[in-house]
């Protein structure tokens, strides 16, 4: 079966002899797929009336466990955003009553973000809704190969999530 990137490959090949194309058939694939992946999650999030920002706030809200609650800067380290950007965030997710500000008993000037019971439930759906999307884009792999795939890309991927700052 030939996709877009055989086609692009070929062509490189054909356009440029003296280069070696190899890692496009590898990377394009992955770009490829990380678009189409965007689109998915886009539309799973949109049926629970989420941005995808909203998503990654809220669920990294709900995998802290009860009480489902972080310090902004805890916040920002899971999520990758600067400290304006988080204070935008909470500050938009508290008024759609899906987070509430509350003081950082340990901190007299510094606050935690709460998921509400809303804000849970609404995680809670679009993660499930996320799930079923991509459980259907990985249909054709079995077992075996969604597990040596998913090896493949952490050896790829590793080095990039353990360099500092």
């Amino acid at each position: 079966m030939e996709d877009e990137v055989d086609r692009l490959v070929a062509a490189w090949r054909r356009e440029r002899p003296d280069l070696d194309v190899e890692p496009l058939e590898v990377l394009s694939r992955v770009s490829r797929l990380a678009r189409h992946l965007d689109r998915a999650r886009r539309l799973a999030f949109a049926e629970h009336h989420l941005e995808p920002w909203e998503f990654d706030v809220l669920t990294a809200l709900r995998r802290a466990g009860t009480p489902y609650q972080l310090s902004p800067g805890q916040l920002l380290t899971q999520t990758l955003v600067t400290s304006g950007t988080m204070t935008n965030r909470i500050d938009r997710l508290a008024k759609k009553g899906l987070v509430e500000r509350l003081p950082d008993p340990s901190d007299r000037r510094g606050v935690l973000v709460r998921l509400t019971p809303e804000g849970q439930d609404r995680a809670d759906q679009a993660l499930a809704g996320l799930l079923a999307q991509e459980r259907a884009i990985l249909a054709e792999l079995s077992h075996a190969q969604r597990a040596e795939l998913a090896a493949l890309l952490r050896q790829l991927t590793a080095p990039f999530d353990n360099i500092p700052g």
